[in-house]
Formats: C-alpha cells, sequence, structure tokens
C-alpha cells in the first residue's frame, strides 16, 4: 500500500522546510524530488502527475516547498540563490538519511536552475535532472530586462516588485548581488549529469533561444531537449506526458 507523509525540515531557529513524501511499503533506494518554480508550491499538477508516475514504478516520491514558498517558513524577500542550493541539501540530506540514495531531480522553471546547481556542486547527490521551462539565467533575467534607472531604484530601495499573468510579489536585491557566485559559463561547463530538458516555442518568461544556447554549450554528452511548438511557461497540458517521459528517462540512469 502506497502511504504519504507530511515532513517538517527544521533549519534553524524559525527556520523550516514543509514537504510530503510518498512510497510503497518502505522507502526504495531510488526516489523522484520535484523542485518547483518561482512563487509556486510543491502541490501542483505536475508535482501531482510526477508522484503518480513514481507510485506505479514503486519509487518513492517527495516534494518541497522552498523557504518563502508554500508552507515553508521565511518570505520572497530573503530568497537567494544560496537559500535555494540550502534548501535541496536539506532535502538531500533527509531522503538520504532515509536509504533514498538513487534520486532523480525534476526541476521546473526556477527549480531548473536549483537543480542544475546542486549538480555541480553535489553531483554525487544526483544521478539525472528532468528540467522543465529551466530558468538558467534566473538569478539575472529579470535585471536584465530593467532599465539603468530601473536598476539603480531596486539596488537603492532593496525591493523590485514582480507582477504578471501568475504572480504579484517584491523580492529583494539580494538576489542578484549573488549572481557573480553562479556564473553560466560555470554552469555549461562543469554540469555532467543526463538531463532531459523540456521546453516551449512560445514560453514568454524562458525564451526557448536561451535553452537551445544552453544545450549547444552543454558538456555532458547525455543530454535531451523535447522543444515544443505550443503551450505556456508551466507546461501543465502536458503534465501527463513529461511525467511519463522523465521517468522512462530518470530509469535509464537511477
Amino acid at each position: 500500500m502506497r502511504e504519504r507523509h507530511s515532513v517538517r525540515l527544521n533549519l534553524g531557529p524559525n527556520a523550516w522546510m514543509q514537504g510530503d513524501w510518498s512510497f510503497t511499503g518502505q522507502p526504495n533506494s531510488v526516489g523522484i524530488v520535484y523542485v518547483h518554480g518561482f512563487r509556486s508550491v510543491r502541490s501542483g499538477e505536475k508535482a501531482q502527475a510526477l508522484e503518480e508516475a513514481a507510485a506505479q514504478r514503486g519509487w518513492t516520491f517527495a516534494a518541497f516547498d522552498f523557504r518563502g514558498h508554500g508552507e515553508s517558513s521565511g518570505t520572497m524577500l530573503d530568497l537567494r540563490g544560496s537559500q535555494l542550493l540550502a534548501d535541496l541539501e536539506a532535502v538531500h540530506g533527509f531522503l538520504a538519511g532515509n536509504g533514498v540514495a538513487r534520486l532523480g531531480w525534476v526541476g521546473s522553471s526556477m527549480g531548473g536552475w536549483a537543480t542544475s546547481w546542486f549538480a555541480v556542486k553535489r553531483p554525487e547527490a544526483v544521478a539525472a535532472n528532468i528540467l522543465i521551462a529551466p530558468g538558467f539565467h534566473f538569478l539575472t533575467a529579470r535585471y536584465d530586462r530593467l532599465s539603468p534607472a530601473e536598476r539603480e531604484r531596486w539596488q537603492r530601495e532593496g525591493v523590485l516588485r514582480i507582477r504578471n499573468e501568475w504572480v504579484d510579489v517584491d523580492v529583494g536585491y539580494g538576489l542578484v548581488e549573488e549572481a557573480p557566485q553562479y556564473p553560466h559559463e560555470t554552469l555549461t561547463r562543469c554540469l555532467d549529469r543526463p538531463t532531459l530538458i523540456f521546453q516551449v516555442m512560445r514560453d514568454d518568461i524562458v525564451p526557448y533561444t536561451r535553452v537551445l544556447q544552453f544545450v549547444e554549450k552543454f558538456a555532458c554528452p547525455h543530454v535531451e531537449l523535447r522543444l515544443y511548438k505550443n503551450g505556456d511557461h508551466r507546461l501543465t497540458e502536458r503534465k501527463q506526458e513529461l511525467a511519463e517521459a522523465a521517468c522512462e528517462f530518470l530509469a535509464r540512469w537511477l
């Protein structure tokens, strides 16, 4: 019988991550971790489809809210690249401590940035990556679109309001300040984990041309790209297809 449990990872005073994990009988040593995007949560439609696909294969499944998101502690003003990676480190520590040693990571948008860099920093913790509309330039994407005056204001005030059809939120300038620690060239040169990427050509958040450039420069020979002409950034209309394709790819490496 499939079991599902809620988990809170304590990360220090007044800091925690809230998540869920599921398994059949007892935790399988093979697992999938879903890593959500900017201003999203762990329980979205793609996560649910992945959990069902993992259950069909008897794999462990886990998904956690990043800090500043969902039921985890913190606010979006504290969002940093280093914090995202620290959160993934905590998730890995929990799963490894419970015998789930072979992990495939599925990162969506911002989660794609995080899982990619986590694979660079901790390659032994990542068997393979699945990236859904990955925000490889996540730390600087918004900054790059601003005028010089808007950049100066963000730096001076420390806060930028982001609005689009999905979010309305303030983020801190610390997000940009950390960008030099994560040069894009290092990512393409050092990321050596097998990777499957899903991308939509009409994505208005992550330009597909940037994803193509990444694939062209990607040093690892085991990279595959599935490019769709129609659809939006979230790719939720393809959630079942993505979940099955992701598991089929991961099965080759887990």
